[in-house]
Formats: C-alpha cells, sequence, structure tokens
C-alpha cells in the first residue's frame, strides 16, 4: 500500500514533458539556419534538395526529422563523427518545442 501510494505521489509530481508545441516564427528560424549552416558546405544535388526542403519546412517537427537527412549528407562528404557532432550541436535550436524524449544525441 505505501508503495503504491509513493508511486502515485512520484507521478503526479514529476514536471509533464512539453507535449506538441508549435515553433514560434523566431524559433523555427533559428533552428532553419542552424540546419542549414550544418550542411554548408556540402554540395550536390542531394545537398540541394535538402536546402530547399529545410528552406519551406512548416513545422518544428518536420525540420527535426530532416536531421536525419542532413546527417547522412555530412557523413558522406565527410566522416560519420563530423556528422554526429555537427548534429548533436543542433539539439539546443529545438529544445523549446519538441519533447524531451525525441531529444536524444546521434552515438
Amino acid at each position: 500500500m505505501i508503495t503504491a501510494l509513493s508511486r502515485l505521489i512520484r507521478g503526479s509530481i514529476r514536471p509533464r514533458a512539453r507535449q506538441g508545441r508549435q515553433a514560434t516564427l523566431p524559433e523555427l528560424q533559428r533552428a532553419r539556419s542552424a540546419l542549414l549552416q550544418c550542411i554548408a558546405d556540402c554540395d550536390s544535388l542531394p545537398a540541394r534538395r535538402l536546402r530547399h526542403q529545410i528552406e519551406t519546412t512548416q513545422s518544428g517537427q518536420e525540420l527535426w526529422l530532416l536531421r536525419n537527412d542532413a546527417y547522412q549528407l555530412i557523413s558522406q562528404r565527410h566522416s560519420q563523427a563530423v556528422a554526429t557532432d555537427r548534429i548533436n550541436g543542433l539539439i539546443h535550436c529545438f529544445e523549446a518545442f519538441i519533447d524531451p524524449r525525441q531529444l536524444g544525441r546521434i552515438h
């Protein structure tokens, strides 16, 4: 009984995760600029396509998902280590509007 009560109390005190908050326009622009900067030295047809996607994406969640494509481009151009460093460096741009459970680093 005491164990069940302590779990209940701990569960109600725990801060709630941010759930699907929309990025503000300035937040979206900062994240977009940072992602574009990450792939600035990648020049290929897939890189140009990705730049277009980044520039036209309207939601923070969609922009967050484009990191995977950026990782692939950077790792092909440089190395996986460089791609990992660049992509992990973007997390701070997304913290305000992406659920913390999704903010894992690439290893």
